[in-house]
């Protein structure tokens, strides 16, 4: 069985991976305790990916996949961005983060709520020039948090097409749209670029 090393610590993101990777021993950060916290200090979501993944991949001598993400709210000019995981301050709250854009949205119209989640891989090999994948998904905000699934931003995150925010879909549901699907599904239908 092919290994791979997920460039995280976030168990929701472990457990889409490992669903969405069948077939392949998925290891994450959990497994290796002692590599220290790598700086998320890019400006853009492949920077920040490309720094995970290179840095691993040769601390560890072996493929990394790393990725960033994050959510862009088009009536806040994009932001949070980069920021998406530390908008509201540097101890990484979910709750904090979406109330803080829930608040900054109070008067925006419904029509103008358009957002988007963006998640760039990148896997880095020793040796080897690391490779990207992009994958979106467009949706709206919502007014307020609904549904308990998934993690971050997805209980304000609404799929008009579903008429439910990413934390009211299954698993199954959310696989099949999300942004970090989307771009693993790029990744995948590359894999002979990356995997020999």
């Amino acid at each position: 069985m092919k290994e791979i090393v997920i460039a995280t610590k976030n168990k929701g993101k472990i457990a889409e991976f490992k669903q969405m990777l069948d077939g392949w021993e998925v290891r994450s950060l959990l497994d290796y305790p002692d590599i220290p916290d790598i700086e998320e200090d890019g400006d853009t979501f492949s920077k920040n990916a490309a720094k995970k993944a290179e840095t691993l991949a040769t601390y560890l001598n072996q493929m990394v996949v790393a990725d960033d993400s994050g959510l862009e709210v088009d009536a806040l000019d994009g932001r949070p961005g980069v920021y998406s995981a530390r908008y509201a301050g540097s101890d990484k709250s979910d709750a904090a983060n979406m109330g803080k854009v829930l608040t900054e949205m109070l008067d925006v119209p419904s029509e103008d709520r358009t957002a988007r989640f963006i998640c760039v891989m990148a896997v880095a090999s020793p040796k080897k020039e690391t490779r990207f994948y992009e994958g979106s998904c467009e949706g709206m905000i919502a007014l307020e948090e609904r549904g308990t699934n998934g993690f971050g931003y997805d209980p304000i995150f609404y799929v008009p097409e579903l008429e439910k925010t990413m934390a009211q879909l299954t698993a199954e549901q959310k696989n099949e749209r999300s942004h970090r699907a989307n771009a693993l599904h790029q990744l995948l239908a590359h894999k002979e670029e990356w995997s020999e």
